[in-house]
């Protein structure tokens, strides 16, 4: 049980209270006091050091009451204060009354007041409470309600376009949980192609809607699958439908959780694919303008395309099959070996210019494109052989002076004897020999020196007449 402490008063128990020091409670009960006289003036204002937000109000001492309020508040107040007069004397005289003020520069701040009449001329005193925290939240309330439903409107768009997505696309499609390895949603063609209802697929272990695959084993080579970015299918046969079909998986993360997008197809659509590839490369080795051929890791020819025979006016595929590369080639084994070795170390080459010799003792330019396929116990060599020999002829008709060397050798003319200009041209061929032996090389100097017919020593001496040791940085 509680009293309302009249005893305490009556019983002598508290002291009547000096001025300032009732000041001073009322300061520290209420963030916000007025005092207003009978006639409905404010006559005291005193305010909370806590809430320095509330500025000088001490201007509102004097003004009627009705001034600081909003015309909403005084209606409110005039109908309170009603209330308040028609209570019986010996009744409680305390109400509240939720309030807006109206200050000076235009701005309103709300404030809960419990009034109480004291004396008896009809004096008041307000004790206020400020409510523009309880607002500010109840703002924030209503903000991140409304951001909710904005978000939940969001969400019913995005899930009704996926559904219509997933009903009106005509390829199978099934989604699958990696934590459960359950199957999580599947469109109607999936379920159509697995041989069950979409009802009946939801939720189920996917390993068991397929024939001898376990739970554990088939989620991991789905997983390794998807994990590679050229994603092989994996073929598997369907329980309940019985049918060949290829799973396609693609992996990503939704709300932390890893999830596969599997696609899934008849089997017969890999033969088909496979067919149609297997048409289009044999039309490509039979009937392309360039060369193809085949040899083995020392450079043995296994087959050629017709193109090859035409390039070296061979008669038929079988002079040329058991041939060596190097009898067709210029520089004979020095570009075999310089060809493989390339090859070897890198798995392709691309556009080595050399020249190519034909069973009638003729000559043809032609660039070089290599692949190196290691991935079998017999490893292949294949070469992509291009006619170069009307570009060459192109370079030649154009005349242009091959660089600065051979520009230098012509200002000679008409300044030195001819005995001088042979030495300083055989210098300048000599060096661009070289220059190109190693280029072609790549900078391999065993290889240059035997392309050239050159000794290593022979080479290194002249790589250090023409300075090209030294730009290497050696």
């Amino acid at each position: 049980m509680t009293t309302d402490g009249r005893h305490l008063l009556t019983s002598g128990k508290l002291p009547m209270l000096p001025p300032e020091l009732m000041t001073e409670i009322l300061v520290s009960a209420a963030d916000l006091t007025l005092m207003v006289a009978p006639n409905r003036k404010v006559l005291s204002v005193l305010v909370s050091p806590s809430h320095p937000s509330f500025g000088q109000l001490a201007d509102w001492e004097g003004m009627p009451l009705h001034d600081i309020l909003t015309e909403e508040s005084r209606r409110k107040f005039d109908l309170r204060m009603a209330d308040l007069q028609d209570r019986p004397k010996d009744g409680r005289k305390g109400i509240f009354v939720e309030l807006n003020h109206l200050g000076q520069q235009g701005w309103e701040f709300p404030m809960r007041y419990a009034v109480h009449a004291v004396g008896g001329d009809g004096s008041i005193l307000m004790l206020g409470r400020d409510l523009r925290p309880l607002a500010e939240v109840q703002q924030q309330l209503v903000a991140a309600q409304l951001a909710l439903e904005r978000d939940y409107e969001a969400q019913r768009e995005a899930d009704t376009r996926y559904r219509v997505l997933m009903e009106v696309t005509r390829d199978p499609v099934m989604l699958v949980s990696i934590s459960t390895a359950r199957i999580t949603d599947l469109n109607a063609a999936a379920a159509l192609m697995l041989g069950g209802t979409r009802a009946e697929l939801i939720g189920a272990q996917v390993a068991q809607e397929f024939d001898g695959r376990r739970r554990g084993e088939f989620l991991d080579a789905l997983s390794n699958v998807a994990a590679v970015d050229a994603a092989t299918p994996v073929e598997v046969t369907a329980r309940r439908s019985q049918r060949r079909v290829l799973v396609t998986p693609k992996l990503f993360r939704a709300a932390g959780e890893k999830v596969l997008l599997c696609l899934i197809d008849p089997a017969e659509k890999l033969a088909q694919s496979a067919d149609e590839l297997g048409e289009n490369l044999a039309r490509l080795y039979h009937e392309g303008v360039d060369g193809i051929v085949f040899a083995d890791a020392d450079g043995v020819i296994r087959a050629a395309n017709e193109a090859f025979l035409n390039l070296t006016d061979a008669s038929s595929i079988a002079t040329v099959r058991g041939r060596s590369l190097a009898d067709y080639l210029v520089r004979g084994s020095v570009d075999l070996r310089m060809l493989l070795d390339n090859v070897r170390h890198t798995g392709q080459l691309r556009l080595y210019a050399t020249r190519l010799t034909t069973d009638f003792s003729g000559q043809i330019a032609v660039e070089l494109s290599a692949s190196w396929l290691n991935d079998r116990p017999n490893p292949v060599l294949v070469l992509v052989i291009r006619d170069a020999s009307r570009a060459e002829t192109l370079r030649r008709a154009g005349g242009g002076v091959p660089d600065d060397g051979a520009r230098s050798v012509m200002e000679l003319v008409g300044s030195s004897t001819l005995r001088d200009i042979v030495a300083e041209t055989t210098d300048v061929i000599e060096k661009m020999c070289i220059e190109t032996a190693l280029e072609l090389t790549r900078n391999n100097r065993v290889a240059a020196a035997d392309m050239l017919g050159l000794s290593r020593q022979s080479l290194y001496v002249k790589l250090r007449k023409y300075g090209i040791l030294n730009r290497d940085g050696e």
